[in-house]
């Protein structure tokens, strides 16, 4: 592990640093970790920032899955999934927003619960 490591940001689910030794991004989300230089990191910043997931969302709403807004790896078979609340939370870790996401009001999209009527 690195020793320079200064810490950017951080969520509930999330934690971004930097390490000024090895000039690297070191990005740790729920269960998954990256680090990137700092070229892969502005392109991956881009890339979360116009994640349209309404799209993905409605593209996928008839699949059995909880996640429903793919990632994308260079490795064929493996693509990250993630939900409406991660995404947000993402794009609130790589944009230093971090009280946006925590000052907000849940909208009926945002709750992640089955209701069942008896």
């Amino acid at each position: 592990m690195c020793k320079g490591i200064e810490a950017i940001n951080k969520t509930s689910k999330g934690e971004l640093n930097f390490c000024k030794n090895c000039q690297q991004f070191h990005l740790e989300f729920n269960n998954i970790y990256f680090e990137f230089s700092p070229v892969e990191y502005n392109q991956f910043r881009k890339y979360i920032m116009f994640i349209e997931t309404e799209y993905w969302e409605h593209k996928y709403a008839n699949a059995n899955v909880k996640r429903k807004i793919p990632i994308p790896t260079l490795q064929e078979n493996l693509v990250l999934m993630f939900n409406r609340q991660e995404i947000k939370e993402l794009k609130a870790l790589v944009t230093n927003k971090h009280q946006d996401i925590f000052n907000s009001y849940l909208n009926v999209d945002d709750i992640d619960y089955t209701l069942i009527v008896n």
